[in-house]
């Protein structure tokens, strides 16, 4: 979700440099402006933003001119302490204060200075549609809220997007409509937990009202929307992937463990048996949906008797992929002040041993659409040369094709079910 919502806020930067003049180049080094989009979900994450900042000295010693800025969580989260720690970054901004680019950039051309926005309290950031800039896409994303409210105990987000604010509908509906204009026939709907999506207008609109209002615009093939928190997964929007008919089958549901007392730890809201309950709901509103989630190894005191309940968990779903971590203390979190933490290399080993499970189960489902007919939206090129798009249910296909078919929904037939994705042929 994070590299989603990344994806969706660089994509709002960029429109917005470039209607102020700037033009995109390839590589760091051509660049008079350099602006790093971060994430502070997981150290990983956090560890190769300092290191691409590391690399920035040499580029500003080559170059006095170039303007180095830090967006995102971790300018959120480190603020006007970034300076300290790399003296050459120009400006600091937080997620709700992307807009002030702009503005920096208009003062900085007359008047050279460094500047920190990291408020919380703005509304999302409207969105810059810039014409022409998503041509050449095929599938595209529109954050419709910002923030959280759930402040589970391992998670920096409520304290670095604050807390949950969603946009207009309206809003929300001409973005849309611009970005199918623009030739896209896909659009995921993105929010920390879009579950609890509510507008109050002349009566309160929930993320099930959304779903069908997007589902009815003109051009879009599929629809999509990511994350779901489980504790806000509705009766009435499971229902909806019986009644729209271009929202895909597909949901990506965290669960993050099978213990309930680990559960309980994480302040998630809900237990290992409720969690089965949603999933059996929407596999009886929709058979052949397929189900992804997040998982976590290694939550503070977790024991192998925890463990093996996150296992069987996912043996009883069997999903048809899973994000696994390993858990890693985040600054400011009330899990990162627990005891009993476990080590490394009991980390590590029940990383690769969940793996290794959801590799066999995800191998097994895939295997299964062996010699079956299904549709693909051709999003591009794959890395070996082929054409590669995805099922309604989220897989990667490649298939030998002309590129004259991007950006179309075509029928295969699966010849092999690998890994991570299935090959194809298609079926004229």
């Amino acid at each position: 979700m994070g590299c989603q919502m990344n994806v969706y806020d660089s994509d709002l930067l960029a429109q917005t440099l470039i209607a102020l003049g700037f033009s995109p180049v390839d590589r760091p080094e051509s660049a008079n402006l350099i602006l790093l989009n971060t994430c502070v979900v997981r150290a990983k994450a956090e560890q190769k933003a300092f290191s691409f900042l590391g690399r920035m000295v040499k580029l500003k010693r080559r170059n006095p001119a170039l303007r180095v800025g830090v967006v995102g969580c971790l300018a959120q989260r480190e603020g006007k302490g970034l300076f300290s720690r790399f003296p050459f970054v120009d400006v600091v901004a937080g997620p709700r204060e992307l807009e002030r680019i702009a503005e920096w950039l208009m003062r900085e051309n007359a008047s050279p200075q460094k500047m920190v926005a990291t408020s919380l309290t703005p509304a999302p950031p409207h969105p810059a549609i810039y014409p022409g800039y998503f041509t050449s896409r095929v599938a595209g994303f529109i954050s419709i809220m910002q923030g959280c409210n759930n402040f589970c105990s391992y998670c920096v987000v409520p304290y670095v997007r604050g807390r949950e604010i969603s946009r207009p509908p309206e809003q929300i509906l001409s973005e849309a409509s611009d970005l199918l204009a623009q030739g896209v026939r896909e659009i995921t709907l993105l929010g920390q937990n879009v579950n609890s999506y509510q507008w109050q207008e002349r009566r309160s609109r929930d993320f099930a009202d959304l779903l069908h209002r997007v589902g009815q615009l003109k051009g879009l093939s599929r629809l999509r929307f990511t994350t779901s928190h489980p504790k806000d997964l509705s009766d009435r929007l499971i229902q909806c992937f019986a009644e729209i008919d271009n929202l895909c089958p597909h949901i990506h549901l965290p669960f993050q463990a099978g213990s309930d007392r680990i559960l309980k730890m994480m302040r998630r809201g809900y237990t290992r048996d409720h969690y089965l309950t949603l999933t059996n709901k929407l596999r009886k509103t929709v058979p052949r949906i397929a189900i992804t989630a997040d998982v976590m190894v290694g939550f503070p005191s977790e024991t192998e008797a925890d463990f093996r309940l996150t296992l069987d968990l996912i043996e009883r779903i069997r999903f048809d992929s899973l994000f696994s971590f390993i858990y890693s203390d985040r600054e400011g979190t009330q899990a990162a002040r627990l005891e009993n933490k476990i080590d490394e290399d009991t980390k590590g080993s029940r990383l690769r041993r969940l793996q290794a499970l959801q590799n066999r189960i995800t191998l097994e489902k895939n295997k299964q659409l062996e010699r079956q007919n299904t549709w693909i939206l051709v999003e591009g090129a794959s890395k070996k040369g082929e054409l590669s798009g995805r099922t309604p249910t989220n897989k990667v296909v490649n298939f030998i094709g002309d590129s004259s078919l991007i950006g179309k929904i075509v029928k295969v037939m699966v010849k092999k079910g690998l890994p991570h994705s299935l090959w194809a042929e298609r079926v004229k």
